[in-house]
């Protein structure tokens, strides 16, 4: 597969969605980063910004066998990876697999469930595998979670453990539409207050398990500089020695940076690492991974603030 085709499946999948999903380009090239990469997203917004569905279009255009956990209060870790039961025909236990073993996992509202329910993907996104009984089951090569969340201020959330945040590869923050973007979600979608069966429909799948093998592989074999490499880390150890962040990014989320800057260099027709690629997805990388010190939130600092000044203040290599 030569470079051009990482691009070109990569249009074939925003075009499909668009059939359905209207704006959010922003977001689906994030989506696409994830999946070339091979890493999670977190999808951040308020109510009725699609989010679901969006996630929905996105595994259709994909074919990746999709799965979705409606995440609630009462959830418990067994209803996410399953569990062993005793069948009492052949008098043996038996694998009951839950909704975590397939190829694009939604989960949906990742915040409403309590930490210890969701640390139960924690296995999952950092290895593909689960374990159930002392034995481990992988999820297989293609294994994705997207995660929607609404903003933490709403009533009945909790918040990520940090651990479970540092396996994102990008928390994204949907914004609300334009005008003329509503008028044309109003036009489009203003038949019904549900979600017809028949939207998702519309969505065929444009991209097979092979081509999206050979894409990733493409991906692996574009360029990194020592002078990215060391722009890459200096721009993550900076979210450490910076007064204003209480605890900084980790030693994975450089290595995430790279990966994401393979992808989407690729997806720019580029077969090598620029700087712009860098900043381009350091913020959507990092503003999930640190946390502010408590003389910053007292003066109304914001962690994409904080990050944005450490991005623009930081040599970029030439």
């Amino acid at each position: 597969m030569q470079i051009e085709l990482v691009k070109h499946l990569a249009e074939e999948i925003q075009q499909e969605i668009a059939k359905v999903i209207i704006g959010q380009k922003d977001t689906i090239e994030l989506m696409v980063v994830a999946l070339l990469s091979n890493g999670h997203i977190l999808l951040e917004g308020a109510p009725g910004t699609a989010k679901t569905l969006l996630v929905r279009c996105f595994a259709a255009a994909t074919g990746l066998k999709f799965g979705r956990i409606q995440f609630t209060p009462d959830l418990m870790p067994g209803d996410i990876i399953g569990a062993n039961l005793f069948d009492f025909h052949t008098s043996k236990f038996t694998l009951k697999k839950g909704p975590v073993f397939c190829d694009f996992l939604l989960a949906d509202e990742i915040n409403r469930t309590p930490p210890k329910t969701q640390a139960a993907l924690l296995e999952a996104m950092q290895e593909a595998s689960v374990t159930i009984d002392g034995k481990s089951h992988s999820l297989g090569e293609n294994f994705t979670v997207i995660a929607t969340q609404n903003p933490i201020e709403q009533q009945g959330t909790y918040p990520l453990p940090e651990a479970q945040l540092d396996r994102f590869l990008f928390k994204h923050l949907l914004s609300y539409p334009s005008r003329e973007q509503e008028l044309s979600i109003v036009d489009q979608h203003g038949k019904s207050s549900k979600t017809p069966a028949k939207t998702v429909a519309k969505i065929m799948s444009v991209i097979k398990p092979k081509e999206l093998k050979d894409a990733r592989k493409q991906i692996e074999q574009v360029a990194l500089t020592d002078e990215i490499i060391a722009y890459i880390v200096d721009l993550v150890r900076n979210t450490r020695e910076n007064p204003e962040i209480e605890i900084g990014a980790s030693p994975r989320s450089a290595s995430m940076l790279a990966a994401a800057a393979r992808a989407y260099a690729a997806l720019n027709e580029r077969e090598f690492v620029i700087p712009d690629d860098v900043k381009h997805l350091a913020l959507p990388l990092l503003r999930h991974r640190i946390i502010l010190s408590p003389s910053a939130e007292i003066e109304g600092l914001t962690t994409d603030e904080v990050l944005a000044n450490i991005i623009e203040q930081l040599p970029a290599p030439r």
